[in-house]
């Protein structure tokens, strides 16, 4: 475990360590330049996943039935569209991971985004234009979802309660009121600018993709380059040093709390567009998927490590093995048992690249 240096004296300008200092940047958890061969593969474990998937799909598609798995730009579109709402929930996911916690609300967040999202859309459009209605409603969803991520992140950061508990107790609320205001069913919705969002598409491309890709960007920008990304790692390597280092951690872990739930509530929003639906549900299957991507991109659950880029990585991965299954006509049973698979060999690769690289967690 890495010992933490102690801060100056109150008053002084000293020579001790600043916050910017004590931070960990992603690489620093391995020893960044000075990794063996064997760790850099272990790094990029979730591309090399991707990659032997994709391979191994084209070759299977090839022999089966003479076809392309890979140079089939509708199978190319499906599978992106497919990764989109997995991906906005475990970027946000992420950063929470990274802080050594974790966020079961997600799913039942982003349920609630798109119930509301529907309704908000629905009423807008009463008396509004179909894009301001749209407007209405995105910013409905973001702002309903932020109100359980901010009761997660003082749960956690405030009342110490562990990210376990008081995300699966959210996760039971979020659930309930979601089932309430959709009646326990569906809301449906009628407005041509919001399926043009969900399912239009820019020079080829679709614009929910688009509008994930954006957003994706501005997170690895906001982890890998800013001090708020320096932070997160830091609390998650070493919540007791960061903290003597002069970082604010309750409100940097309500922030993270927040900021989860507001991908959570794009996520719902963007269901909802392409669907024309709002649905309770729409989330719950998406959970378990979001801490698997998040994993599979090589972020530790002891905190401390983990990248956007490798997320992305992980929910492809995901994605991949889900849609290239159905493609291939396999029953779709055997996509929860080679998703696990996956986890488990990406899990003992961790533990055996800390071991081998002398992890910092304690035992």
């Amino acid at each position: 475990m890495t010992s933490s240096p102690q801060p100056p004296a109150p008053g002084s300008s000293g020579s001790g360590p600043s916050a910017d200092q004590i931070a960990i940047a992603p690489p620093a958890d391995h020893g960044a330049g000075k990794l063996s061969l064997l760790q850099q593969i272990a790094l990029l474990r979730a591309w090399l996943f991707l990659a032997a998937l994709i391979l191994g799909f084209e070759i299977w598609a090839r022999a089966d039935f003479g076809g392309t798995f890979l140079f089939n730009p509708f199978n190319v579109q499906s599978i992106a569209i497919f990764a989109v709402v997995p991906l906005l929930l475990a970027a946000g996911q992420t950063f929470v991971i990274i802080s050594a916690g974790i966020d079961l609300s997600l799913g039942f967040i982003m349920g609630l985004a798109a119930v509301v999202a529907a309704h908000t859309v629905n009423w807008a459009g009463g008396f509004m234009s179909p894009p301001m209605a749209v407007v209405m409603g995105v910013c409905a969803a973001i702002a309903v979802a932020t109100i359980p991520g901010l009761i997660n992140g003082l749960l956690v950061a405030r009342l110490k309660v562990p990210p376990f508990i008081g995300t699966l107790g959210m996760f039971g609320v979020c659930r309930g009121a979601a089932f309430l205001l959709a009646n326990g069913t569906t809301v449906p919705v009628r407005n041509s600018a919001l399926s043009a969002i969900g399912n239009g598409r820019f020079m080829n491309v679709p614009y929910i993709v688009i509008i994930a890709v954006v957003f994706v960007l501005i997170l690895h920008y906001l982890l890998s380059q800013t001090r708020f990304g320096q932070h997160n790692y830091a609390i998650g390597a070493n919540e007791q040093a960061a903290r003597r280092a002069g970082i604010d951690v309750k409100g940097h872990l309500t922030k993270l709390y927040v900021l989860s739930a507001v991908c959570a509530g794009l996520a719902g929003f963007l269901y909802t567009a392409r669907f024309s639906a709002g649905a309770a549900q729409a989330g719950e299957p998406l959970l378990l998927d979001s801490v698997a991507a998040v994993v599979i991109g090589g972020a530790s659950l002891f905190g401390g490590s983990g990248t956007i880029l490798g997320t992305v990585a992980g929910a492809l991965v995901i994605a991949v093995i889900q849609y290239g299954l159905v493609f291939l006509n396999v029953k779709p049973f055997w996509q929860f048992i080679s998703v696990g698979v996956v986890i488990i060999i990406s899990v003992l690769i961790d533990q055996a690249q800390r071991n081998y690289g002398g992890g910092r967690q304690s035992e």
